[in-house]
């Protein structure tokens, strides 16, 4: 198995507490972010904000969805939430750094694993076109809510 990750960062024109908040709030927050072209029916089965969450949803690629279990921490706790898939070797972090003028910059970092060889050469290619586009559509949905809710 090969280990690599994907990432996108995107400046959020709102707080960092804002956009943190967001993220870590799978109940009322988090949901509004998903894009439904790859994601849907996200369930909180245990917690709902921040650390000790545990969520399940269906996430979509190539016309196939599958529903996977994810277990939520904080290892800091205001700047980075960490969704462990539990069913895979999956790790997806989001960090949430302030910049100057009341923005923040948002990363999205996912560590997973392939294959070998030239197939896993092809995976690797494909899931991280893929996962790219998810991540700007996920933190353009992020920076919509973040500035609609710093604006109240």
């Amino acid at each position: 198995m090969t280990s690599y990750s994907v990432e996108s960062t995107a400046r959020i024109h709102a707080p960092a507490a804002i956009a943190y908040g967001i993220i870590a709030d799978y109940q009322n927050g988090h949901p509004h972010i998903l894009p439904s072209k790859f994601f849907r029916n996200l369930t909180v089965e245990a917690g709902g904000i921040g650390a000790g969450t545990r969520i399940a949803f269906e996430m979509g690629a190539l016309g196939t969805w599958r529903r996977v279990t994810a277990e939520i921490s904080e290892p800091e706790p205001g700047r980075v939430i960490h969704e462990h898939v539990i069913t895979d070797a999956i790790e997806t972090h989001f960090v949430v750094d302030p910049v100057a003028s009341g923005a923040c910059d948002v990363t999205i970092r996912t560590a997973l694993r392939s294959r070998g060889g030239i197939a896993g050469g092809i995976e690797r290619l494909a899931t991280t076109a893929l996962l790219r586009r998810v991540y700007r559509a996920e933190l353009t949905l992020l920076d919509t809510v973040a500035r609609q809710r710093a604006s109240r």
